[in-house]
């Protein structure tokens, strides 16, 4: 079965995509994750539930990015902005007695009342005006399948959470060599006054070594994770 090379692009005013977040601080990492990518790929497809086989296909894959960050009018990178701390109330001002209301105050798994009463006090980050070229490594069948989803997708597809609405279509076309894939990138990235910033290989190589918790072995209630070792690669 012959590989390709599936493009993602990634472009939202807001993105946010959560590696060792807790409920009431939620961070972001720099770049996107591959369960955060995986779980956007299951909302195209209108897939629900563990998906522990299907994701056992994946593991392996090899999955590239790049970012890129906005360009001034002499074509020069601007500088990155800096995350954007959103504070919320959760739970707050519903009554406990209404049935419908009363699903919208944070519980327990169990159903209970959550310790400590049921407003909640959170913090979530986003990175902001941000872009990301995802390249994904898979049976070129497999990935026509997964373009297709992309291109009619079942549920809305968002980066990260879902007040994170992309402004770009996402998948933007299988490849036959990573090159191919980031040398389209490269070209969009252009046409939008964009420059590369950065970039993230699966592996040791040259750069920051990062180990993430983002491989994705089971999605639905109960999730499960292993590590990844990534490198982040500055462009000069």
């Amino acid at each position: 079965m012959t590989d390709a090379y599936l493009l993602l692009w990634l472009e939202a005013p807001l993105q946010s995509w959560g590696h060792d977040s807790k409920f009431g601080r939620r961070d972001s990492l720099d770049f996107p994750t591959k369960s955060g990518l995986f779980g956007l790929l299951c909302c195209a497809r209108g897939a629900a539930g563990e998906q522990v086989e299907w994701l056992k296909h994946w593991t392996e894959r090899d999955l590239q990015i790049r970012a890129y960050v906005r360009m001034d009018r002499q074509g020069q990178p601007l500088q990155r902005l800096p995350l954007l701390r959103d504070f919320q109330m959760v739970g707050s001002g519903y009554d406990n007695q209404d049935p419908w209301e009363s699903l919208l105050i944070p519980k327990t798994s169990e159903g209970k009342k959550a310790v400590g009463g049921g407003t909640k006090m959170t913090y979530r980050y986003y990175l902001q005006d941000m872009a990301y070229a995802a390249v994904l490594q898979g049976p070129r069948d497999e990935l026509q399948a997964l373009a297709a989803a992309l291109a009619n997708p079942v549920w809305d597809l968002y980066l990260g959470r879902k007040n994170c609405v992309p402004t770009e279509f996402i998948g933007q076309g299988l490849h036959a060599e990573v090159q191919d894939a980031f040398a389209t990138a490269d070209q969009l990235a252009a046409n939008k006054q964009r420059a590369e910033s950065f970039r993230v290989l699966q592996g040791e190589h040259d750069g920051e070594v990062l180990t993430l918790n983002d491989v994705p072995l089971q999605f639905g209630k109960h999730k499960k994770y292993r590590d990844r070792r990534v490198t982040v690669e500055s462009v000069e």
